[in-house]
């Protein structure tokens, strides 16, 4: 029964999402795109002082080999062959930032998370230094200067932290995103493992120049940052090197996407005008601009959507980053204590359908898009004596539709052409209430998939369809076909432009 299941199963790929708040790993069937067994393991953020996010790098790569094994476990109870597993993507939080020592594999300092703010008074100093501004910088990375990007977290970690800097002077100093840390460990370490990243993460760093899809010289004389601690930057979707140790040992890592890159591939948006939004710890808006780079004047980031293999084109996305998404509930939670857990804010919600004109901004980590203003913080606001803890539960699921109908706004105004719908994704989804909301808000039809591991789906194609793996078709005609459930607005226009 066992070996006929198996041929049934033809090609699996897995998929590793190492995202803010957890790691998973995720095994599919290339041929159907089916989910067939996943484990999860939840991350620790620490918070060192005010403003300062980190992580323990070596917590992260041991929760991926966890992962792996006990996925591995699952599908072997479900009398799945682990040897039909033939190719594994990477899909990973972008821009934190970790440098480790080459010659002990050891991290030289934790991991500083994209929402950490220590970087704000390096941003100021630099924002003097920069010509026209902050046009140079800009023009090569389609970024603004800002806390959230790597160049900012490196430059801090070769200010502060002596191990890092003596490391660098004695050229043991390897820098990354997460991809790299893990793709590096995972294919060997210190004994010959892979200093690689892939475009789209690249592209997040702001030492990368998106036009000329290299490092680029001026940037790291400008930020001052040594180019030989550098990864490789490579395409999305080829053979990067293979798993050297655990159940897959011998098995070929050959898909890196960032992850909100993953969710665009995951989401089939590959034409041009396509867009889709991930709800995670943030939130992020991607707009597929094609073969162009297209240059916000509103305040959106221009970004690398994807390079699927080394000889095929590069794609480019318009992109809107909130800082704060599901942090916001993950904050009611752990610090006011309104929630025991996450799911109980969708019941909370429910009870009262209203904010009762209680207002949150939850601008922990300043605010992002389309703003660009690190100082901001969060507010409650509108409240009265009637205002209870479900008003505000309300007033939380609306800061995410209102921060997401902003850089919809900014969207629509660099593109000229608005969007007919909004294809959605990320753990959030699942609240009815936040997804009805943002439809009612937005006022256009928000449209989620029954399979919500987008991030992880993205991954696994490029890494499928990599040269030498080829289990996975991207021809638009054998992509399978994705069922979705569709949030229609149900208000007038006065209610919600009010």
């Amino acid at each position: 029964m066992a070996a006929a299941e198996k041929s049934v199963l033809g090609p699996l790929v897995g998929a590793i999402d190492q995202g803010t708040s957890s790691t998973r790993f995720l095994v599919f069937n290339s041929k159907t795109a089916e989910l067939l067994s996943h484990h999860q393991v939840e991350i620790k953020q620490e918070f060192p002082r005010e403003g300062w996010v980190e992580q323990d790098p070596k917590e992260i790569l041991q929760s991926v080999y966890e992962c792996i094994e006990k996925t591995c476990e699952k599908l072997g109870r479900l009398s799945i062959d682990i040897a039909n597993i033939k190719a594994i993507g990477v899909s990973n939080q972008r821009e934190t930032t970790v440098v480790w020592d080459k010659l002990t594999g050891e991290p030289l300092y934790n991991a500083v998370v994209w929402l950490d703010l220590r970087t704000q008074s390096t941003v100021e100093t630099l924002r003097k230094r920069t010509p026209g501004n902050n046009n140079f910088v800009k023009s090569k990375t389609g970024l603004p200067l800002s806390t959230y990007f790597s160049a900012m977290k490196l430059r801090w970690l070769l200010d502060n932290v002596r191990k890092v800097q003596k490391a660098v002077e004695e050229n043991r100093a390897l820098f990354g995103t997460i991809d790299s840390w893990l793709i590096w460990s995972l294919t060997g370490g210190v004994n010959g493992g892979v200093h690689c990243t892939d475009v789209t993460n690249a592209s997040r760093t702001m030492l990368f120049n998106i036009h000329s899809l290299a490092w680029d010289k001026e940037l790291c004389e400008f930020f001052e940052i040594p180019m030989e601690i550098l990864p490789d930057a490579r395409s999305s979707s080829e053979i990067y090197g293979l798993m050297k140790a655990g159940s897959l040992e011998g098995v070929p890592i050959s898909g890196c996407l960032g992850d909100q890159s993953a969710a665009l591939v995951g989401q089939m948006c590959f034409r041009d005008g396509q867009a889709k939004n991930t709800y995670g710890t943030g939130c992020f808006l991607l707009c597929n601009t094609g073969r162009k780079c297209v240059f916000s004047e509103h305040g959106l980031l221009t970004t690398v959507a994807y390079k699927l293999g080394r000889d095929k084109p590069v794609y480019y996305a318009l992109e809107g980053s909130v800082a704060i998404a599901g942090a916001v509930i993950q904050w009611l939670k752990d610090n006011l204590g309104i929630i025991k857990c996450s799911e109980e804010i969708e019941q909370l919600a429910k009870e009262v359908g209203t904010s009762c004109g209680c207002y949150l901004v939850p601008a922990f980590s300043g605010l992002y898009a389309p703003y660009w203003e690190p100082s901001a913080r969060g507010i409650i606001c509108g409240l009265t004596q009637f205002t209870n803890k479900c008003h505000i539960a309300f007033a939380a699921l609306e800061a995410v539709c209102f921060q997401t109908r902003e850089i919809l706004d900014a969207m629509n105004r660099d593109c000229g052409i608005p969007l007919s719908h909004l294809q959605v994704d990320g753990g959030m989804t699942s609240n009815k209430i936040l997804m009805q909301l943002q439809a009612d808000i937005l006022s256009i039809p928000v449209v989620k998939p029954s399979m919500p591991e987008t991030t992880a789906l993205g991954v696994a194609m490029a890494a499928g369809a990599a040269e030498g793996v080829g289990v996975w078709s991207l021809e638009p005609e054998d992509l399978s076909a994705v069922t979705t459930e569709r949030f229609e607005p149900q208000i007038n226009a006065e209610n919600r432009q009010h």
